[in-house]
């Protein structure tokens, strides 16, 4: 009957619209959207949904709203799918270095050796060690706040993290047995960095 199909059709609408905001976090979006947060409400909503109590989100919409980066708030970035832990001072792992990820993944096999240096977080050599079964990662950087928190995520995919510059930290039993190397490296020179927006 219509009246049923009319129903049916404002059923399967409702599951199709997005969750409805709610009244707790109205505040929470406007504070972000008067601090210029262009994604206010999903911003919001990742805050709310990862804050353990009031104080917390409190405490972490002050963060957000005083220009910290959205992922040093929260303490993860999402990159290819997975959950990367971000601490305050290590860059933040970007959606376009996803490219990076998928081509040296495209090109390593199964039990291959892969290195990421500059590593970061070590986010695109997890990309690349979740994406291709038995790979052994080996990872890199000269920042020991990046280490510390690579070898967290590098841990998960059973991969090591060495401090140090560039490929100088890599066990000499590494030579000669590189399948893929992936690199991120810097490219905002040492001097410029203080030049630019937090």
């Amino acid at each position: 009957p219509p009246a049923a199909r009319r129903s049916a059709l404002r059923s399967r609408k409702a599951t199709v619209t997005a969750t409805p905001i709610s009244p707790g976090i109205s505040d929470v979006i406007s504070r972000l959207r008067a601090a210029g947060c262009v994604f206010a409400e999903d911003e919001a909503r990742l805050l709310v949904d990862t804050a353990r109590t009031p104080a917390e989100l409190a405490d972490m919409v002050d963060r957000r709203v005083a220009g910290l980066p959205l992922e040093h708030v929260l303490g993860w970035a999402e990159f290819a799918g997975r959950r990367i832990s971000v601490d305050p001072g290590v860059f933040v792992p970007r959606r376009r270095t996803e490219l990076l990820a998928r081509e040296a993944a495209a090109l390593a096999r199964p039990g291959a050796v892969v290195v990421d240096l500059c590593c970061g977080s070590g986010a695109v050599g997890v990309a690349v060690a979740a994406a291709v079964p038995g790979v052994e990662l080996h990872a890199a950087d000269v920042d020991p706040a990046a280490v510390r928190c690579a070898r967290r995520n590098v841990a998960a995919v059973g991969g090591q993290v060495y401090e140090g510059d560039l490929d100088a930290p890599l066990p000499a039993a590494l030579a000669g047995r590189v399948d893929v190397l992936v690199a991120n490296a810097p490219y905002v020179p040492t001097d410029a960095v203080g030049l630019m927006p937090p």
